[in-house]
């Protein structure tokens, strides 16, 4: 058979515009709608068990005192202190804190208030636990063969108990940023928790004077045992400094040592010398270099600056010179070179630059002199500031010991000067018995308990009861992984939703009474509620329920089928489901029975060979059926089964021993041969095909089949195995006609769906609706 794959049904997915938005309000309404039960009886669970907490608890009474410390208050025994920083302070109020909560405090206030001879902290009201532990150890104790133990120890056993009960009921905190501190403690009895928190108040300002006294006094013992030492070792660090002094001639003159004010005045002259060296240098170099050139070039090159030397004579004849070349080269212009006068002028000109060449010798000769005395000075002083500098080495070794011992003597005397302050500041301290603390606020008798608080144990379980209810039910709904919605037919799977499929055999009290309304009003009769439904009845429900929304939802997909398949005069279409016990065998002969019933020439076949549900339904079993004429043991009209009713005929699955190649079967030619003499006979041939999670029957059917309707339990089969079973087929996922959401709980329905989705007014549909009761089986 050739047969058009029909496209996939991809319709958008119609969730609200919003979804993209940060939070989505609508979907948090509906989870809240529909897990309100679950969060509902966690509250009032919580609230009993504070209740519960509130009848058996014993009340605890709070007394409270407050302290504040205040360094003002020895203002007149001391000198005025540095401003503190607030880091300082800080660390003050927290060492008052952990003074408080000490347990030598706790030990001192017991022994002040003799609280090991009060019952009320020896052996305070004990809760169940504790009671029960108690108990135990008693029980353990009987058995230990424990030792006597003396009156003394006994005492002391006590005394440590009510220090260690006192201290763990004991707060104190700072009372905000202040310097107040507060400090409270909580007992069963009112009058004890007001006693023993003032005791704590005289405990810690008792506590303060002895510190500060004893501290002092300590002090003063110490720092006079220091003064002695300090006295004697600055004395004797003085002398070794004078002594060292002596023996080494450190003689010094304004804060210096005369060998290095020596050396000072040399290195100024040595900075001077080598600045006369280096202008004579200068001068000898520059004429060496114009006598160097010849007596000719000497000539030309005699401009020598006045700054330099008195160049008087030089400047005289090269004047002269200048005047016989002028004169020369005028007479050999007018008269010739050979002329006398130019002759005569020639031998006066060489004349005159000979006398030029020696004069600039005697001034160079001269300032050669002059370079080698500057020079000569510069090194003199160069051996004498060797000579200081070798003898100044020795005296600054010897000053740096100097230096380490004035040290050392002047540290001393410093260290020694400052303790006999602090001894006459301590000594003055001790008459002074002045704490840094007042109480600010006296314990009084607290007059109603401090705990249990009645009203906040009541609100936190009420809200312990609404977080641990919203945790359950984010658990549930991180588990909800199933289809609810027609839209997430559309969106997960692609295809088409045919609608919802009530849940058959639940009908509450309050449907009935609706039902009855309606069925007065219609003049219908009125049968008494069925708890169930036989289920040889379960496949005529569309059938004697014609108004019903289970009839409905059969007919779109009636609807659906023609649509798709329109153009075909007989078509062959299987009822499949992703896993057993969906109800699609139930789908199957409702949804025949319904095309029967409106006239159709219709076929159910049960081709559920593992699990043939129809045909277990048939009275009495067939004995021959499906599997006869695909084997060619029979005609196939042979085994047909028609309902008198419908006139609907179905070819059901004649029992046998079990089978092992069913999907074979079901693509055999003989099947072949059944469909096609079936599409002859028939306009619609309803095939209940096996689950397709599990086997592959329908999948082997596949190419007899004009389009598939897929049947999913609601609320419990997982989506994404719906998904994952049709994508790993396309073929056949091509042709699902659409798919139909069984047994849904039509009262739950609209809790699952937004606001303005149509699933919330389907209490509105129902005037529409007949769910007509079944009548008794005959």
């Amino acid at each position: 058979m050739n047969q058009r794959p029909l496209p996939l049904n991809t319709v958008p997915s119609l969730r609200s515009d919003d979804a993209d938005a940060f939070i989505d309000l609508n979907r948090l309404t509906a989870i809240a709608a529909r897990r309100s039960r679950v969060v509902a009886v966690c509250v009032i669970v919580c609230f009993l068990l504070g209740a519960l907490y509130l009848l058996t608890a014993t009340p605890v009474y709070t007394s409270q005192t407050q302290i504040l410390l205040d360094d003002n208050l020895s203002k007149y025994a001391e000198e005025a202190p540095s401003p503190q920083s607030t880091q300082q302070a800080d660390t003050q109020i927290s060492s008052a804190v952990e003074i408080l909560k000490s347990g030598e405090l706790a030990l001192r206030v017991a022994d002040a208030e003799k609280l090991w001879e009060n019952e009320t902290i020896l052996n305070p009201p004990q809760s169940l636990i504790s009671m029960l532990k108690s108990t135990i150890r008693s029980m353990i104790g009987i058995f230990d063969g424990t030792p006597e133990i003396s009156e003394a120890a006994v005492r002391n056993s006590k005394r440590e108990t009510a220090a260690a009960y006192i201290q763990q009921a004991i707060t104190v905190e700072r009372v905000a940023r202040s310097s107040v501190v507060a400090l409270s403690f909580r007992s069963t009895d009112p009058q004890l928790a007001a006693r023993i928190t003032r005791a704590y108040a005289n405990a810690y300002l008792t506590d303060q004077l002895n510190a500060n006294f004893d501290a002092t006094e300590r002090a003063s013992v110490w720092l006079q045992e220091r003064l002695t030492d300090l006295r004697q070792r600055a004395q004797a660090a003085s002398l070794e400094a004078e002594k060292f002094k002596t023996e080494h001639g450190l003689t010094s003159a304004r804060g210096e040592l005369m060998s290095e004010q020596q050396l000072s005045d040399l290195n100024s002259q040595l900075i001077v010398a080598q600045a006369d060296t280096a202008s004579a240098s200068a001068r000898y170099n520059q004429f060496k270099s114009i006598v160097d050139q010849g007596p000719d070039n000497a000539v030309n090159n005699a401009t020598i600056s006045s700054k330099e030397t008195d160049n008087t004579v030089i400047q005289d004849l090269r004047t002269r010179y200048l005047a016989v070349t002028k004169r020369e080269q005028a007479v050999t212009q007018n008269f010739g070179a050979d002329h006398p006068q130019a002759v005569s002028l020639r031998t006066e000109k060489a004349g005159l630059a000979g006398q030029i060449f020696r004069e600039l010798e005697q001034i160079t000769a001269s300032y050669r002199n002059e370079f080698e005395v500057a020079k000569s000075r510069e090194a003199s002083l160069r051996q004498s500031i060797e000579g200081v500098v070798g003898n100044n080495s020795e005296a600054n070794r010897s000053l740096v010991n100097l230096r380490e011992l004035e040290q050392r003597a002047t540290a001393l005397k410093t260290l020694y000067e400052s303790y006999l302050g602090r001894y006459e500041e301590a000594a003055q301290q001790r008459s002074f018995p002045i704490a840094k603390a007042r109480v600010i606020s006296e314990a009084g008798v607290p007059t109603a308990p401090s705990s249990p608080k009645k009203t906040m144990v009541l609100a936190l379980s009420i809200v312990l009861g609404f977080m641990i209810g919203a945790a359950i039910a984010g658990v549930q709904e991180f588990r909800e992984r199933f289809f609810r919605l027609e839209e997430e037919v559309r969106s997960i799977l692609g295809h088409k939703s045919l609608g919802y499929l009530p849940l058959i055999g639940k009908k509450t009290a309050s449907l009935w009474d609706k039902t009855r309304s309606r069925l007065a009003k219609e003049d219908i009769s009125k049968p008494e509620p069925e708890t169930e439904i036989p289920l040889t009845r379960m496949t005529r429900i569309a059938i004697e329920s014609p108004r019903s929304a289970f009839a409905e939802t059969l007919r779109n997909a009636k609807l659906a089928s023609d649509v798709m398949l329109q153009g075909r005069p007989n078509r062959v279409i299987g009822i499949v489901s992703a896993l057993p016990g969906e109800g699609k065998s139930t789908i199957a002969a409702n949804f025949a029975g319904l095309l029967a019933a409106s006239g159709k020439r219709t076929l159910l076949i049960d081709a559920d060979l593992r699990n043939p549900a129809i045909s277990r339904m048939i009275s009495p079993a067939p004995k021959t059926g499906l599997l006869e004429a695909v084997l060619g043991e029979s005609e196939w009209t042979a085994g047909l089964r028609v309902d008198p009713q419908t006139r609907l005929a179905i070819l059901p699955v004649a029992p046998r021993e079990q089978l092992y190649h069913t999907n074979e079967l079901l693509a055999s030619p003989g099947m072949e041969s059944l469909i096609a003499n079936a599409r002859k006979a028939f306009d619609y041939i309803i095939v209940d095909l096996a689950p397709l999670a599990p086997v592959i029957d329908a999948k082997a059917f596949s190419p007899f089949a004009d389009g598939f309707l897929m049947v999913i339990e609601w609320g419990k089969t997982p989506s994404r195995l719906v998904r994952d079973v049709l994508q790993s087929d396309p073929p056949f996922n091509a042709k699902i006609l659409g798919v139909m959401l069984n047994k849904t709980d039509m009262d739950e329905l609209g809790k699952y769906s937004d606001f303005g989705a149509a699933e919330k007014y389907r209490k509105n549909y129902e005037k529409y609706y007949i769910e007509q009761p079944l009548k008794p089986a005959r």
